[in-house]
């Protein structure tokens, strides 16, 4: 964290390179990470297709499959000879023994050589919670205690929720674990309270006239007195069976993203094992559930994923989830210039694909799969006529060579969609004048209630994107219809008292 005037932090790469560079030793007072669980699973994140339409489309946001590679050798080479981390050595020479070379063992070496770092930037005082399920669960909690210490293990949690699930021959699966670890004896914990149920009323059935409180009788050896509930609103000590609802398709706070999980949980973890302004760390952050309640109660957040999807998706979320305020948060890792745009589409043609998609607000289109899009990147919406329905503006990004032919492509497009009025064209390099001729001779979109005139095939660079120059279409500037789902403001935290 190199900044001495504290922002929060939402970075786009890899957790393990973002917390070796930038995140310092016993820096954080408390982890969270819900990461993947090697479901061997792809999952899609959802959005509004149109404004008045319940249909979502599902673009694939990241695959759950690990697989021993070329790499994977390497980093488990790295924890066996680890003299700092001893029993993680001996545990991972032993698990190789035990499991082989195969998808599980190189989901745990990715996610042992992680644990290891945020061991390190974890404060002595501070806590880690771990998200996960049965898939690995067994495993996880060994590799837990190699890093953390078997004596610093406080609970195996249980989120018990329910939601429709297909017929089984098995018993419904029903929970997730969450295992909680202490950095060392000297950690923070407020035990959280939740409400009584109606037992209270028969187990303290009696009401004193005098007080109003409610009273049961309880015996010690022989001896019959009265027990008193001191305040029926403060409610029962926690276990560690946590009843929380599940997320479901209609819930308010839902934003498409596949393993988005409730905020009621990420508020129990943040206020039980945190104080306001305390650091809160979630590596594996998705949709930004932990940074949205980190915000709320008053911490201070780091937030990492490696999806430029999940990166837009937060900045969103947080924008309509704090719009009464100024939030101070810094973006590392998404480019800032012509050089850190060439280095992105070198590296990752599809994140690049995303986050030029995300200067002009356009959601991705189609899938990672070849030809799967129809040569159309990303989609956008406006309105222009009295019957409000919804017309497209497909966008297609090019991060490499760029000619005409592709233009053609893209006026193709634009021509054969009955609802697709206009094209634009991104190019990470200079178009050429045969380019600029043909976006040209496709002619004027002329507004059906302004009279104004558009360009139905509209090339923009991405250094032009930089300097603040925007696809020009009807109502651009009232917002238009946005793709992703809005997320509930914020309305019953109180003043956030660390940037005041």
């Amino acid at each position: 964290m190199k900044n001495t005037d504290w922002k929060n932090q939402l970075y786009y790469g890899d957790n393990l390179e973002v917390m070796r560079e930038e995140i310092p030793a016993e820096s954080v007072d408390l982890v969270y990470l819900d990461p993947p669980f090697n479901s061997k699973t792809n999952y899609n994140i959802l959005f509004k297709d149109k404004a008045g339409d319940e249909s979502e489309t599902q673009i694939e946001a990241f695959g759950d499959t690990w697989h021993w590679d070329r790499t994977t050798p390497f980093v488990h080479h790295q924890l066996i000879t680890n003299a700092d981390y001893p029993q993680l050595a001996n545990l991972m020479g032993t698990l190789i023994d035990f499991l082989g070379r195969n998808d599980m063992m190189a989901y745990l070496v990715m996610m042992a050589i992680r644990l290891v770092e945020l061991h390190r930037v974890l404060k002595p005082t501070g806590s880690i919670y771990l998200h996960c399920d049965p898939t690995a669960s067994h495993y996880l909690k060994l590799v837990m205690d190699a890093i953390f210490g078997a004596k610093n293990f406080q609970n195996e949690i249980i989120w018990h929720y329910r939601r429709w699930t297909a017929g089984a021959k098995r018993y419904q699966r029903m929970h997730d674990i969450i295992f909680w670890y202490a950095k060392s004896g000297d950690f923070h914990f407020d035990i959280p309270y939740e409400p009584y149920g109606d037992w209270i009323k028969k187990d303290y059935g009696h009401i004193d006239e005098e007080t109003g409180k409610r009273w049961r009788w309880h015996t010690v050896k022989g001896v019959r007195y009265k027990v008193y509930l001191d305040d029926i609103n403060k409610g029962v000590k926690c276990n560690d069976v946590w009843l929380i609802p599940f997320i479901g398709s209609t819930a308010k706070e839902r934003m498409g993203y596949p393993t988005q999980k409730p905020e009621a949980l990420l508020e129990r973890i943040v206020k039980a094992s945190s104080n306001e302004g305390d650091v809160i760390l979630d590596p594996f952050c998705g949709c930004g559930t932990t940074v949205a309640v980190s915000e709320k109660l008053n911490r201070k957040w780091i937030g990492i994923d490696i999806t430029h999807l999940a990166i837009n998706l937060i900045e969103k979320r947080m924008k309509d989830k704090f719009r009464d305020k100024l939030l101070p948060y810094e973006i590392f890792g998404t480019p800032k210039s012509m050089s850190g745009a060439h280095e992105l589409a070198k590296r990752d043609k599809y994140q690049f694909e995303w986050w030029a998609l995300s200067l002009v607000n356009a959601r991705p289109y189609g899938g990672k799969k070849k030809g799967a899009d129809g040569g159309i990147d990303g989609i956008m919406y406006f309105s222009d006529d009295d019957t409000g329905k919804h017309k497209e503006i497909i966008v297609q990004v090019k991060g490499g060579s760029v000619g005409s032919a592709q233009v053609d492509a893209l006026i193709g497009n634009i021509t054969n969609r009955k609802s697709a009025e206009i094209g634009i064209f991104i190019t990470l390099k200079t178009p050429t004048k045969p380019m600029l001729r043909k976006a040209e001779e496709l002619g004027l979109y002329t507004s059906e209630i302004t009279g104004k005139q558009y360009r139905r095939m509209q090339i923009l660079t991405i250094e032009e994107l930089f300097d603040g120059k925007k696809p020009d279409y009807p109502f651009r500037d009232s917002g238009g219809f946005s793709p992703y789902t809005k997320a509930t403001r914020n309305t019953d935290s109180k003043d956030n008292k660390l940037y005041k």
